[in-house]
């Protein structure tokens, strides 16, 4: 029998409030909507997905940590941390495996601010702009690599 092929998704602070945060930037769906989906459509190829969300910074290192040996990769929105955090860059780049960065709206159409990202540079791709299909499409930029 072989191997389940676990993926780890991780959500930042704040999108626990999508579909009613800016939704004009943010789109209308859920985060649980979301998931739901990713986790259906990761099931029709054999593929099982750890989904977390988290405003803390802490919480989605540790889990980060805990993943070495237990995932093939890791897809991530990290949402305000993703121009702040050289923690979480640092704990990406420590796993060893493949990252995927999603963002829901285009982060370089926005504030300057948001154009700098300390992910970018250790990820395998970046999928920004695409709303909530921008998971899926990570997804399975992610299992191609994986050749999944």
């Amino acid at each position: 029998m072989s191997k389940v092929v676990r993926i780890l998704v991780l959500h930042g602070p704040n999108l626990n409030l999508l579909g009613r945060r800016e939704p004009e930037v943010y789109g209308h769906r859920t985060l649980a909507e979301i998931d739901a989906e990713l986790e259906s459509w990761a099931k029709e190829r054999g593929v099982e997905l750890d989904c977390l969300q988290s405003n803390h910074e802490g919480e989605l290192i540790d889990r980060i940590q805990a993943s070495m040996g237990e995932v093939a990769g890791i897809l991530i929105n990290p949402a305000g941390l993703t121009h702040s955090s050289v923690a979480l860059r640092d704990a990406l780049a420590a796993t060893g495996l493949p990252v995927v960065e999603v963002h829901l709206s285009n982060i370089a159409a926005r504030e300057p601010f948001r154009s700098h990202s300390f992910v970018s540079p250790i990820a395998l791709g970046v999928v920004s702009g695409l709303g909530a299909a921008g998971y899926r499409l990570g997804l399975e930029g992610l299992l191609g690599h994986l050749e999944i």
